[in-house]
């Protein structure tokens, strides 16, 4: 195996008094997708940060190997700026002076031609996520990390945007870290899925490899088996 692009210890994590995580060792290696599931308030999202290099007070370390390389990070909602057009949140992080050729080649890969002059306000949720899924991909990132980027969209939206987010990764050879409470989205998306859990602090509780080629049919049996076995771990970890 490779050199993980990314490594992230955490040895305890606390919040005042409580501890949220403790004893992670989570590694990611270059084009892997791997998804961090389990329930609200399990301390993914908290994983995630950290991994960002958003949360510092931790006791652990986050390296990156390799040539190490850019992080670049979507949230829950597309958090665009409401007086800029799309071209321009996407090229938010340049400033004044971002790369035009380059956010233009992007709108197209998330097939938003003709909106490059458009406000957030005239874009539906769907389309508001494909800018910032864009708006991820401009600084040319080694690891993308997503924070439920899709939970605010309806199924069908879900559905196209993940099959986006996996062309774009694997035109631009990129490794993804996501966070989701979906059982179905983590598997469909995933090389591997952890299941996150505790009954006080979270913990990986189990590394689900989900060995099926792309593209994946999500009416496969293989999948449906793979859920049963995610569903009886967090069962097991008594959070659903």
């Amino acid at each position: 195996m490779s050199e993980a692009l990314l490594r992230v210890r955490v040895e305890r994590k606390n919040f005042a008094a409580v501890t949220v995580l403790r004893n992670i060792d989570l590694q990611l290696q270059p084009r892997e997708v791997v998804t961090l599931l389990g329930p609200s308030g399990c301390g993914k999202s908290t994983l995630l940060r950290i991994a960002a290099g958003l949360e510092r007070e931790f006791n652990g370390a986050v390296s990156r190997g390799g040539q190490g390389g850019e992080v670049a990070f979507v949230f829950q909602e597309p958090r665009l700026m409401p007086w800029l057009t799309v071209a321009q949140n996407i090229g938010f992080s340049a400033g004044g002076q971002y790369d035009q050729a380059w956010v233009q080649q992007l709108i197209r890969e998330v097939g938003l031609e003709g909106f490059a002059d458009a406000l957030p306000k005239q874009l539906s949720g769907g389309m508001a996520q494909r800018v910032a899924l864009a708006r991820g991909l401009y600084s040319r990132p080694r690891v993308l990390l997503l924070d439920e980027p899709f939970s605010a969209v309806d199924a069908f939206t879900r559905m196209k945007l993940q099959d986006l987010l996996l062309q774009l990764a694997e035109h631009h050879g990129i490794a993804l870290l996501l966070v989701t409470h979906d059982v179905d989205e983590a598997l469909y998306l995933s090389d591997r899925v952890l299941v996150m859990g505790g009954s006080q602090s979270s913990s990986l509780r189990l590394e689900l490899p989900v060995a099926l080629a792309r593209p994946r049919d999500r009416r496969d049996a293989r999948l449906a088996a793979l859920k049963g076995e995610a569903l009886t771990e967090l069962q097991l970890a008594h959070v659903i």
